[in-house]
């Protein structure tokens, strides 16, 4: 029986799998008016223009061999997608190719006006062209897509698992339709090339819902475009999935229960500080509190808790929005960065009187946050009597487990881990395979230096000491440092030397 209220979907927020499009002959997709847009497993997904056309669905069947999902869609949009997806490469080279044949590549961008150049970006080619790098990027499971114009060809390059990998490089010139085109869905200005612009847009594939960032630069040879993937499937993890030793999870969990007091995490750009801030805040969430973000910009939706974002063309800033939420009766304030002496005197306040703060700071190790907050201005005896803990966090690669195996190190490395020579560490490493595309590596896992503010710190902040007295006393009190942590993640066989001293190496 058909369902009659199947809800209408705009095709223009799905990247359709082309694999699936083969389910469907062309002819059959035409004659009824769908086309396929993704299959799990025996279910194929289509969207049609009547879903109560029960012939079409019993052909729909027959020629798939999978049962049939049906989904409603405007008779113009599915032409449309039936004209970019039928008879067009499946490969990002060969599309690549078939545009330089047609010698798209070489217009002049000066001859081409607002209007022209938007219709070219909505060309069936490059819809399929930018449709496929994002499509790749998401089976690749990368977190970051670069676009770069150079000299002689326009790079694309994938972030995975924290290193940039080249997808596809294609002759210069190609990167006039496809930048517009990203920039037309990301509702960005595709006339302006001579400042940065920001904008953002959602996709879904299959069954999965995509956010995008997007940010373009000017560079030498054009624009710059960078696009930060933001999967919901993949944005809630735990605290116990983020790579915390047990005595460090225990620890974190203890602080983050705390009625009131500021904690801090810390790590550059990429290290995983937002992640583990939602995760410690998905921990916490409960009808009971008022939990209140204010981000720059919000990643991810976070059910139950009310989520802000900064807006500086407004002049709404980190320090103002601070202000507002505590006028909103919160129990819990997450602030996404601590960037200036204001907003980190309203936080440290915040905390004081009677809320628990979390947020993050730009600094190398946990005890390097208390003298870069003291460089900011704030007063030692309100630090040492507001904050509770630092997180100093860092990502390192995961060996994959496809191609995982036992080796024996150089002498010298095995006794610095193993100084008592019990026998007891079995070093692994990734031998190089298809799954993790012969880096050895697959995923990445935090390593953690969890610094809790007991008594001795705290007199030792009033004073204003230098950090390196703080680390001291923080690892007498028990604290492992970023190194010792990974150090035990090679011992585990969880991730490589190699890997611990790249991220580690410069400031221990």
């Amino acid at each position: 029986m058909v369902d009659k209220n199947i809800p209408l979907v705009d095709l223009a927020n799905y990247i359709i799998d082309a694999e699936a499009v083969k389910s469907i002959p062309e002819e059959l997709a035409r004659k009824h008016k769908m086309i396929p847009i993704f299959k799990i497993k025996d279910t194929l997904t289509l969207a049609m223009a009547n879903t109560e056309n029960i012939i079409a669905l019993d052909e729909a069947r027959a020629a798939s061999g999978c049962s049939i999902q049906a989904l409603k869609a405007e008779d113009g949009q599915i032409f449309r997608a039936i004209d970019q997806y039928y008879n067009v490469s499946n490969s990002i080279e060969e599309i690549a190719a078939s545009l330089r044949n047609i010698g798209m590549e070489f217009v002049a961008e000066e001859r081409l006006d607002v209007v022209k150049l938007q219709r070219i970006s909505e060309q069936p080619p490059i819809v399929k062209l930018v449709n496929l790098i994002i499509s790749q990027a998401l089976k690749d499971n990368a977190s970051d897509i670069h676009i770069e114009p150079e000299e002689e060809k326009v790079r694309v390059r994938l972030r995975v698992d924290g290193i940039l990998h080249t997808l596809v490089s294609f002759p210069r010139g190609l990167e006039l339709p496809v930048i517009p085109r990203i920039k037309v869905i990301a509702g960005l200005d595709i006339a302006e090339k001579r400042k940065p612009q920001d904008g953002r847009f959602q996709v879904r594939i299959e069954d999965r819902e995509v956010d995008l960032r997007i940010s373009t630069f000017p560079v030498t040879f054009g624009e710059k475009v960078v696009m930060r993937l933001l999967d919901r499937a993949t944005s809630f993890i735990g605290l116990n999935k983020l790579g915390f030793s047990p005595e460090n999870l225990d620890k974190f969990e203890r602080l983050i229960h705390k009625p009131y007091g500021i904690i801090l995490v810390t790590g550059p750009t990429g290290s995983g500080k937002t992640s583990t801030l939602y995760a410690a805040l998905s921990k916490l969430n409960s009808p009971e509190k008022n939990i209140i973000t204010l981000e720059n910009p919000r990643e991810y939706l976070l059910e139950g808790i009310n989520q802000g974002e900064v807006n500086p063309a407004i002049d709404f800033t980190f320090a103002r929005g601070l202000r507002a939420i505590l006028r909103q009766d919160p129990d819990i304030i997450m602030i996404g960065e601590i960037r200036d002496s204001e907003t980190a005197e309203i936080a440290i306040r915040a905390a004081l009187t009677g809320h628990l703060v979390l947020t993050t700071l730009h600094t190398n190790d946990a005890a390097g946050a208390i003298t870069r907050l003291i460089d900011m201005g704030i007063e030692p005896f309100l630090l040492a009597s507001s904050l509770i803990g630092v997180l100093a966090q860092r990502l390192v690669r995961v060996i994959c487990p496809k191609c995982k195996e036992k080796y024996e190190p150089p002498k010298a490395i095995y006794e610095k881990l193993n100084p008592e020579k019990d026998g007891t560490i079995s070093f692994c490493r990734g031998k190089g395979c298809l799954y993790c595309r012969q880096t050895g590596y697959k995923g990445r896992i935090g390593i953690f230096e969890l610094m809790a503010i007991n008594e001795s710190i705290r007199e030792l902040i009033t004073r204003a000491r230098p950090s390196a007295e703080i680390k001291e006393a923080a690892i007498t009190g028990g604290m492992k440092t970023l190194q010792q942590d990974g150090f035990e993640k090679v011992a585990a066989g969880i991730t490589t030397l190699e890997e611990v001293l790249r991220v580690t190496y410069s400031f221990e």
